[in-house]
């Protein structure tokens, strides 16, 4: 299934397109898309059993905003330099260990919303990245099968990064990575059953209508499921809770001086094989 959520930004409401790429109303079975949904299996087949019965009502999607795919989202743990691409292009050596670092829950907007180049920012970067959503509570996870079997479904996330904030100003990378607006998600979160191998993504992203990332999740040093199941030992993973699994090479730190970064006016377009396109345009904040 194609879950998502529609409507103004903090009155979303839930809806699913259909195989046939009408948009449905699924606010009179189930009031949101988040982790409660995620980890009831009754919820979920009864949305499945209407949407192929046919009873679901239509939704006019003209002008409709399509906000984040899940609502209420515990927390974001992100990965980073998890492609053998982007560790040869920035110059690092593959990690022996996922680097995990976080994003706050309120940096997530929709797939087409405004993104805000931070005040003072000279360094504002773009990276596409598959995002794994929970379904299930995971601790302590022993295998590549239980991990998987945690994994609600798979969607779009832009993890938009202020490299001189990340890098250059001290500390950890959590101030070049929390500015406002810095996760767009969606537009859909594709339930695990339509992602038969999460390896096997086609990756890409433009910036204003130049191809600047074109990737594939085949070149991750740490697959989706050594993922979960590794984040797992360190922290509880809850159904809602979101995954970031890197980016491919293409990013703007990683070119010939000057380097690409991000201004007001500009435009960034990505998408991942079957899990639908996002478009921003980019502001000053």
């Amino acid at each position: 299934m194609k879950l998502l959520r529609v409507g103004t930004v903090g009155a979303e409401r839930p809806a699913l397109l259909d195989e046939t790429g009408v948009l449905r109303d699924l606010s009179g079975l189930v009031p949101d898309i988040d982790g409660a949904l995620l980890a009831d299996d009754g919820k979920l087949a009864r949305i499945r059993a209407a949407a192929a019965s046919g009873e679901l009502p239509e939704l006019d999607a003209a002008g409709l905003r399509t906000g984040p795919p899940v609502g209420r989202i515990g927390k974001i743990v992100c990965i980073g330099l998890n492609y053998h691409d982007h560790a040869r292009e920035t110059g690092a050596a593959p990690p022996e260990e996922p680097i995990i670092f976080m994003k706050a829950p309120d940096t997530v907007v929709g797939p087409d919303d405004t993104v805000l180049v931070p005040r003072g920012s000279v360094k504002t970067d773009w990276e596409v990245e598959l995002a794994v959503v929970i379904g299930r509570t995971a601790r302590y996870l022993e295998s590549d099968e239980q991990a998987l079997a945690a994994v609600a479904g798979y969607a779009v996330a832009h993890d938009v990064s202020e490299r001189a904030f990340q890098i250059e100003r001290g500390g950890q990378w959590d101030k070049g990575k929390n500015c406002e607006t810095f996760n767009p998600l969606g537009p859909w979160l594709v339930t695990a059953d339509e992602v038969p191998d999460p390896q096997a993504l086609g990756v890409r992203l433009w910036v204003n209508g130049e191809l600047k990332q074109d990737g594939t999740t085949a070149e991750q040093i740490f697959p989706v499921a050594e993922v979960v199941r590794y984040v797992s030992h360190f922290m509880t993973l809850y159904p809602g809770d979101v995954i970031n699994t890197g980016t491919p090479a293409g990013v703007a730190m990683g070119r010939p001086e000057p380097k690409p970064y991000l201004r007001a006016g500009d435009v960034v377009e990505l998408e991942i094989d079957g899990l639908g396109r996002q478009r921003q345009e980019l502001k000053d904040a």
